[in-house]
Parts: structure tokens; C-alpha cells; sequence
């Protein structure tokens, strides 16, 4: 437990969905003064497990960045701890590039949110801004880095504050959480010290995924749907169905990779869970070592939810919340770290979200064959020819070759008087004065009739 301090640490929690990042910063001593949330489920979740907790009437974040000020929540400018939030990560997950369209990153009209978030941070100016998303939203060609750091730096020179952003990305079951996932933590303080950040706890030693299923209890347990589940039966733990083709060692039902990683994944109980997926489809792991999609309460024991969390709305809303969940463990150990290294807090306890290892966890089931049907796709497939040769990538670039050629057309907008003395207009065209080092050509004169 952390030791009781007088003053309450206070959260603004954005995009607060299924309220994993309140509930680790929560368990690591800091209070979440009200919730900024638009999904319907996600609200109602919300409600079910902190009744009292404020939640704006209005969840749509970008109105709410042009309304709220400080005053509304009790507090003045520079007074709150942290503001903390998740904004939507499908502009920058790896899980995009199977969908129509591919990852986007800030050209994606759902990256708005991330603008409207930095704009609540200048209205509070608080402590510490932390975020948590996933890889691509902190490196790679999807980064939202290099314009967090802008809008950052516009924040500091109009009040004089010192915002430096850190960020990295953690594994959370470096920190003992039964799940192989990895997450951009990105934090900026006030004061433009650096983030002190958290030292993995179970590095070498993980939380498997046996430690905290076994006891998870009176649950409802989803029947298996699409044309390939029966094939769980005969992949081994641990394993996808990479290992039913020639390379993996079993029946070559599927050429290599001609699926994606997450295709019949299974779990194994002695290793941590592969990633929690929030929109699976009826093939997508992970799958529990039993043969069959993993029930609701078993999805939030692996996100390190604690027993009894409740998450409202159908089952696909259900998995949605939790596979977009941060897990509350990791989200209690960075919250230890602000504790500690921003506001000189100290903890002698074990972390509070934690779920024990146990002494012994049962042998693998062996694989079996596999069921008749299947028998007429053996061999039929071959390995996928490389990066750009697969059949999505042929048609791609059929549709790219075949599509008309549009032009452009481009409208000057009326330039403004200082832009017109400088003599280049808006849409960048000389309008007066001669390009430096650049002679322009006379206009040529129309010749005469008589000519």
C-alpha cells in the first residue's frame, strides 16, 4: 500500500473505456476526478464499477476540448496531476494493415482526437500528461511523436512551461502481467525533468497464462463459429496454425504464411497469453488450450483486470472494451513511477494488482489429427511468394493501374494585403515582385491582323 499522504493526486481521465488506466493509477494512490468516455458500453461500464465517479454528459472529446476549463472540475489552471488517456489507436495499429485502408496515423480523422486531448492539456496545464497506446502510435512511419512534441513546444513558449516528452515501449508482462503485450507509454512532465521509469518486476519470470485462469470460476463458455475451429483440436499449445502447414511439422492443411500470426492461435498454459485482440473474428486468438474462445471473465483475468470487474453490452462490445483496455497492472506500475519520481511518493508494498504464480501447472495436451473435412485442403497451398508478389499485393496494384488518372485542380484563394506586398499569393504563385536570382520571361504580345 502506498503510504497516506494528505494531498489526493488527482486524474483526468480521457478515453477512460473500460477504466484500466484509472484503476492501475488508482491502486497506485492517485484519484480519477472525472472520465471523459463516449462509447455507449464503455459509459455504462463505467457506472456498473464506479458509480460515483463523474462522467462528463457529454463523451465526445473534441466539444468537450472546445468547453471544459478547469473551474468545472474544482480546480484552478496548474493544479491537476495528471491527465491521462488512451486515444483511439486504430490510426496507428499494427491490426490496421489487414484492413481497408491500412494504418493512417494522423492522416486518419480519427487521430482529431489526439489534437482535441493536447487542447484540454493547455487549458489545465497539469503536472504530467501521460498516454498509452500502442507501438506504432510512438515509432515507425505512424508515429504521433514528432507532433505531440510540436504542439508541446507551441504550449511552452504561450505559458512558459517546460513539457519534454518521454516515451517507450514496455511489455506488460514485464511487469506481471499474464500477457504477451506491448504498449507506447508516453509521459511529459511540467517541470521538463525526466520520467524515472519503472524497472520490469517479473522479467525471466512471467505470469503464465494457467496462473490466472485456474481459478476463474461459474463461467459461460463461448461455442467455436466459422469454418476452421474445429482445427484448434489438432495445434498444439502455444502454437497457430503455422504449424499445420510444411515447415511447422504438421499436416500441411495451409501454405506459410497465406494467414495472419493471430490465425487459430492458441494458448499455452505455461507460457503468458498472446495479445488480447478487441475486434477477433471467429479464427482469431487467442483461443484457451480447452478448444474454444476464451469467456468474458477469462479475457479481463488476463488483462489483469481484478475479479469482479464488470463490463456492460454485448459480448462483441465486451471483447471490444477489454482487448482496448490498458492493463491495470502495467497502468498501477507507471503509476507508482510518477508517484515516486514526480511527487516523492513512497510505496512499501508489493504491487496491490498482482496475481500470484503457482508451484505447478499441468502438461500440455497432446494435438490430434485432424477431423475429415479438412482432408481436401491438405497440400493444396503453397507458401506465400514474399512481400509484394501475394495476391493482395497484385491486386492492389491492378486496381492502382487500371484506375483514371485524375487531375488536380487547384484554387487560389484571394491573398491577403501583407502576403500580396511580399509578392507571392496564398496557393504560392508570384503575384508582383520577381523571384530572386529568376528572370521572368515577357509576356508575348498577340500578333496584329495586319501581320
Amino acid at each position: 500500500m502506498p503510504r497516506r499522504h494528505k494531498q489526493k493526486l488527482t486524474v483526468l481521465s480521457a478515453f477512460t473505456g473500460l477504466g484500466g488506466l484509472d484503476l492501475g493509477l488508482e491502486a497506485a494512490g492517485f484519484k480519477t476526478i472525472a472520465c471523459i468516455e463516449l462509447d455507449p458500453p464503455a459509459r455504462r461500464s463505467i457506472r456498473a464499477n464506479r458509480p460515483n465517479r463523474k462522467l462528463l454528459e457529454t463523451g465526445n472529446i473534441l466539444d468537450v476540448a472546445r468547453t471544459i476549463s478547469p473551474k468545472d472540475l474544482g480546480l484552478r489552471k496548474r493544479q491537476l496531476n495528471v491527465l491521462a488517456g488512451g486515444p483511439p489507436c486504430q490510426p496507428f495499429s499494427k491490426a490496421a494493415q489487414w484492413a481497408e485502408g491500412g494504418r493512417r496515423g494522423l492522416a486518419d480523422p480519427r487521430a482529431k482526437c489526439l489534437s482535441a486531448f493536447l487542447r484540454i492539456a493547455e487549458r489545465f496545464l497539469p503536472r504530467v500528461i501521460l498516454i498509452e497506446n500502442v507501438p506504432g502510435f510512438a515509432r515507425g512511419k505512424t508515429s504521433a511523436v514528432r507532433a505531440i512534441k510540436a504542439t508541446l513546444r507551441r504550449i511552452n513558449k504561450r505559458h512558459r512551461t517546460r513539457y519534454r516528452l518521454e516515451s517507450r515501449v514496455l511489455n506488460a508482462a514485464d511487469y506481471g502481467v499474464p500477457q504477451r503485450r506491448d504498449r507506447a507509454i508516453l509521459v511529459a512532465r511540467r517541470d521538463g525533468r525526466a520520467f524515472t521509469w519503472p524497472a520490469p518486476t517479473h522479467a525471466g519470470r512471467h505470469v503464465r497464462a494457467y496462473d490466472a485462469l485456474a481459478d476463474v470460476t461459474a463461467i459461460k463458455r463461448p461455442k467455436l463459429t466459422g469454418y476452421w475451429g474445429e482445427l484448434l483440436r489438432s495445434i498444439p499449445e502455444g502454437r497457430n496454425y503455422l504449424y499445420l502447414t510444411k515447415e511447422g511439422g504438421g499436416t500441411p492443411v495451409f501454405g506459410s504464411r497465406r494467414r495472419y500470426w493471430s490465425f487459430l492461435l492458441k494458448l499455452a498454459k505455461d507460457s503468458p497469453a498472446w495479445t488480447i485482440s478487441a475486434r477477433p473474428g471467429p479464427a482469431t486468438g487467442p483461443f484457451h488450450w480447452a478448444n474454444r474462445p476464451l469467456a468474458i471473465k477469462e479475457l479481463l483475468r488476463l488483462q489483469s483486470f481484478p475479479k469482479g470487474w464488470r463490463v456492460a453490452g454485448s459480448r462483441n462490445a465486451q471483447v471490444r472494451q477489454i482487448g482496448n483496455a490498458t492493463p491495470p497492472l502495467l497502468a498501477e506500475a507507471i503509476g507508482r513511477a510518477l508517484g515516486h519520481s514526480v511527487f516523492g511518493r513512497t510505496y512499501e508494498s508489493p504491487l496491490r494488482l498482482l496475481i500470484s504464480r503457482r508451484r505447478r501447472v499441468p502438461a500440455a495436451t497432446v494435438p490430434a489429427s485432424i477431423p475429415s473435412k479438412y482432408r481436401k485442403h491438405v497440400g493444396t497451398q503453397t507458401a506465400h511468394p514474399g512481400e509484394g508478389r501475394g495476391p493482395g499485393a497484385k491486386a492492389r496494384a491492378r486496381t492502382k493501374r487500371l484506375a483514371p488518372k485524375r487531375k488536380l485542380a487547384i484554387t487560389a484563394r484571394p491573398a491577403s494585403r501583407a502576403v500580396m506586398e511580399r509578392g507571392v499569393s496564398r496557393s504560392g504563385v508570384q503575384s508582383g515582385r520577381r523571384r530572386r536570382g529568376r528572370r521572368t520571361p515577357r509576356r508575348a504580345q498577340p500578333a496584329s491582323r495586319a501581320a
